[in-house]
């Protein structure tokens, strides 16, 4: 602040924050602001936000396998809908739902059919990678799970809304088995992973939100994995 001659008041209006912040921060050089305000005080201050806040910076930054982990929930139905609606509403790219029913999206987001036209109609490629209703291996997970609501019953109420976006040349459905044990959704560089647990249903199996940083990391990998999925996947919908 001496260096470029800022006050408390100067600072505090540049900031957007009252005067007597600025003075408990000078005096207690543990206090940790929101981020918001570190930004915008290391911008007055012309200084990067590691000079001034390193402690909360060492908090933030990770390092190692873990860096593209942003949170982990102990089970998916934990994990605020607002994050799915947020994935949704900024992916631009590509958006893949690779669940083996995806049901639980519509219940998530009645709308969704909309938005997804909407998004596809922008150019946006969507990709739902089912269970096949009628196969083996979901007979055999329904069976496991015991629930009235089958297996292939939830399937089924995906295929129906997805029919209303048949029209649409950026959806592609496809059939695959091969996923029954993990749930992969990606949203361009974001990716939530739910790993299902023994007779457990979905939204009571664990959830990793992932952002891809680095080539070859956590989510490449699941990308990877789904791509290969979806290549030996069978066309939902024939003739396409």
């Amino acid at each position: 602040m001496d260096a470029v001659r800022f006050t408390d008041d100067k600072l505090a209006a540049k900031v957007g924050v009252d005067v007597k912040t600025i003075s408990r921060w000078k005096a207690d050089p543990g206090r940790v602001p929101h981020a918001r305000h570190r930004w915008a005080t290391a911008d007055a201050l012309g200084v990067d936000e590691s000079v001034l806040w390193p402690d909360a910076l060492r908090q933030t930054i990770k390092t190692g396998v873990d860096r593209e982990v942003v949170a982990v929930y102990s089970r998916r139905a934990d994990c605020p809908t607002a994050v799915w609606r947020r994935l949704l509403t900024n992916a631009t790219d590509t958006i893949t739902f690779a669940g083996y029913t995806n049901y639980f999206l519509w219940l998530q987001h009645p709308t969704l059919t909309s938005v997804l036209r909407r998004k596809a109609e922008c150019g946006t490629a969507v990709r739902f990678l089912l269970g096949d209703p009628d196969s083996d291996v979901t007979h055999r997970r329904e069976q496991i799970e015991d629930v009235p609501l089958t297996v292939g019953v939830r399937i089924r109420s995906t295929l129906a809304e997805l029919d209303a976006l048949r029209d649409q040349r950026s959806v592609d459905a496809r059939f695959s088995d091969a996923h029954i044990a993990m749930s992969v959704f990606l949203f361009d560089r974001d990716a939530m992973v739910t790993p299902h647990l023994s007779a457990q249903i979905g939204h009571d199996s664990p959830l990793l939100h992932l952002r891809r940083r680095q080539d070859d990391g956590l989510y490449d990998r699941f990308a990877s994995h789904i791509d290969d999925l979806w290549s030996e996947a069978r066309p939902v919908w024939r003739g396409t």
